[in-house]
């Protein structure tokens, strides 16, 4: 009798177990977790891949534009720099400055990563339909990070927008920021035609040029590791979340 009841009260807390773990626990997973990859992305722990896994197409997707997580997900990097600049202890001389990035930083690229022939960085990038896209200078505005730009000007930290788009878009890209709300930046960068340095070599050095300028790079915000890494990166960096592709 007492070994039935030993084997009752077994079988009793062998089943609370079995329910309490995962239904994989000792099985393989039978596809990519997308939401860990997306973490490996954003950690930069996972570098230098050229396409979103096709498994993963529905859950960017869906996390891009659905259930609103990724406009969540900005408005709490926002947050979190505009938290950051009103404790700054300013020195009023002009000369503290804020780095944007611009495509998918104060621009949104995510209509033309919608497309059928794009479906969310599944397919390799079309680069002559991506650049007549930028031509057009119709990218919407990323609501967070506009109102990070907005808080910084009246505490009278000026923006910098440093993108890499070519130089020949140069009336395009002023044209379609306006549109989208922005202005009095200090300065608008964008990379020459004859510039060949890697995204981190051109970032820096175009960082390095306002230092030596005098200013005092007091934040940096961009979606690519590219924009917050390298040289002078400034006093603090905020990454925006962007699974859609990387620069490298």
């Amino acid at each position: 009798m007492n070994n039935m009841w030993f084997f009752t009260i077994l079988l009793f807390f062998s089943t609370i177990v079995a329910m309490a773990l995962p239904s994989n626990v000792g099985y393989p997973v039978p596809q990519l977790d997308c939401l860990s990859w997306r973490l490996a992305v954003e950690t930069n722990n996972l570098q230098n891949w050229k396409l979103v896994p096709k498994e993963c197409e529905n859950y960017v997707g869906q996390y891009m534009l659905g259930k609103l997580q990724y406009r969540r997900d900005c408005e709490y990097v926002a947050k979190q720099a505009i938290e950051y600049a009103k404790g700054l202890k300013l020195n009023r001389d002009g000369k503290d400055v804020w780095v944007f990035d611009v495509d998918d930083t104060t621009l949104s690229n995510l209509p033309y990563y919608a497309r059928s022939d794009v479906r969310f960085g599944t397919i390799a990038l079309n680069n002559t339909k991506f650049i007549e896209r930028l031509a057009e200078g119709k990218l919407p505005v990323i609501p967070s990070i506009q109102g990070v730009y907005k808080t910084l000007l009246s505490l009278g930290i000026k923006p910098v927008l440093i993108t890499g788009a070519p130089e020949n878009f140069r009336q395009s890209r002023i044209a379609n920021l306006k549109k989208a709300g922005y202005s009095n930046w200090l300065k608008l960068v964008l990379r020459g035609g004859n510039d060949s340095k890697s995204a981190v070599e051109y970032k820096s050095s175009k960082r390095m040029e306002l230092v030596k300028a005098g200013y005092r790079i007091v934040g940096n915000i961009g979606d690519q590791w590219t924009d917050l890494i390298g040289e002078n990166v400034g006093a603090r960096t905020f990454k925006v979340p962007n699974p859609m592709y990387y620069v490298g």
